[in-house]
């Protein structure tokens, strides 16, 4: 396998029904630098122009880039543009990791005990977030995969394909505000919703476990054209596990991240990775229009040079 090259576009629109007189954002829309992925290039087009930038790394080591508006203005538009390259992934054998309990006890606190720098950082994701919960409900769930003895990314593997198995993707049974106990017991939700499922019976098993957020390449259905501003966010899951680190697993998909999954920024759940966000003076009410598109560089000239290329969402053509 050699390295793989994708372009990444996204776009944001904020329509807003009254002036906003003063507006505060935070963009976190940079891919991160980590080994196996590299930033080509980034670059953030704003409208209109903000008179304040700001970029710093937040406490997870996401790139933000803060936006300060001080003058009227009814609408908001923010591109993002990236190239990025991914390298093949080493093989992994999730039967050699060490046994589940073994790794619980390892994050357990001890009074007194000197633990690793990445010991510690992973100690910071075991515990309850505002969408991440720690329940018997969870732990009982996730029981049937941890059995005794078994090994950690063995078990955390059977865990994942269980919630694809056992829980139906639809985007009309949820929105941010959904409760992950809601969604445990309706069986329903969207990539978000699967990545605070599995984190929460993950914590609840006391292990350690963030919240991913990035793109993942989608395919279009077999006869179709690839369609500029179709694609969305993604969200999956990352297991701590010693020796090995951290490793991903992707409960919408069932499967174990490789090469198309681009990594934007990780945290405690979705709200400390949320793409856009901020506070505004004024405006009335507002939705974002969001288009994505993530295409293989081979795909990449054919589908932006032509001027006949289908286009999913009218905001792709507002620049």
């Amino acid at each position: 396998m050699t390295p793989v090259r994708y372009h990444i576009r996204h776009d944001t629109l904020y329509r807003y029904d009254q002036p906003v007189g003063e507006s505060r954002q935070n963009l976190r829309l940079t891919p991160r630098e980590l080994p196996g992925q590299r930033c080509v290039s980034h670059k953030v087009v704003v409208r209109p122009e903000p008179q304040r930038v700001e970029d710093f790394a937040d406490g997870f080591g996401n790139m933000v880039r803060s936006l300060h508006f001080e003058r009227d203005h009814d609408e908001l538009f923010v591109r993002a543009e990236s190239w990025i390259e991914l390298d093949p992934r080493p093989p992994l054998v999730l039967e050699s990791s060490p046994p589940w309990e073994s790794v619980r006890a390892d994050l357990a606190y001890r009074a007194g005990r000197t633990v690793s720098p990445a010991m510690l950082e992973a100690c910071g994701y075991l515990f309850e977030s505002t969408h991440v919960r720690v329940k018997r409900d969870f732990a009982d769930y996730a029981a049937a995969d941890f059995g005794p003895d078994v090994p950690l990314l063995l078990a955390v593997d059977k865990l994942m394909r269980r919630i694809n198995k056992e829980f139906a993707f639809d985007p009309e049974a949820t929105d941010i505000s959904t409760p992950v106990t809601e969604v445990f017991e309706n069986r329903r939700g969207v990539c978000q919703d699967f990545a605070h499922l599995m984190l929460s019976c993950l914590r609840s098993m006391g292990l350690s476990a963030r919240y991913v957020s990035g793109y993942i390449l989608t395919r279009p259905p077999p006869g179709k054209p690839r369609l500029v501003g179709a694609d969305a966010t993604h969200a999956w899951v990352s297991v701590y596990c010693p020796l090995t680190g951290w490793v991903d697993f992707d409960p919408t998909n069932a499967l174990i991240p490789s090469q198309e999954h681009v990594v934007i920024g990780w945290g405690r759940d979705f709200g400390d990775v949320s793409p856009l966000r901020g506070v505004i003076l004024g405006g009335g009410g507002h939705e974002p229009e969001i288009a994505v598109t993530m295409v293989p560089e081979n795909e990449f000239e054919t589908l932006y040079t032509n001027a006949e290329a289908p286009v999913a969402n009218l905001l792709q053509v507002t620049s």
